[in-house]
């Protein structure tokens, strides 16, 4: 996976946001609100190819999350970002 190019996350007023830029994005109308975990998984894979493992092994190193866990909520949050389309497979 990899998160499609003109998206961006900003923080608005305290709180983690994904918008679109530029003339690719123009049909993307609505802002993604993503918690402080999502965000940092954004930051950290934004311009890379990853994986869901990718993301789990990621929350694993940065929070206290068993394996499973992380693995079931960074596959989770992956289905939602291709989904809106803000990640291509």
């Amino acid at each position: 996976m990899k998160i499609k190019e003109g998206f961006i996350l900003r923080k608005i007023c305290g709180e983690y946001v994904v918008v679109g830029e530029g003339l690719a994005q123009v049909n993307f109308n609505k802002m993604l609100s993503l918690n402080a975990s999502a965000a940092y998984l954004w930051e950290k894979f934004q311009g890379k190819e990853f994986s869901v493992q990718d993301m789990a092994d990621a929350l694993t190193d940065q929070y206290e999350v068993d394996g499973q866990r992380a693995y079931e909520d960074a596959a989770a949050l992956a289905g939602k970002w291709v989904a809106e389309g803000v990640v291509a497979q």
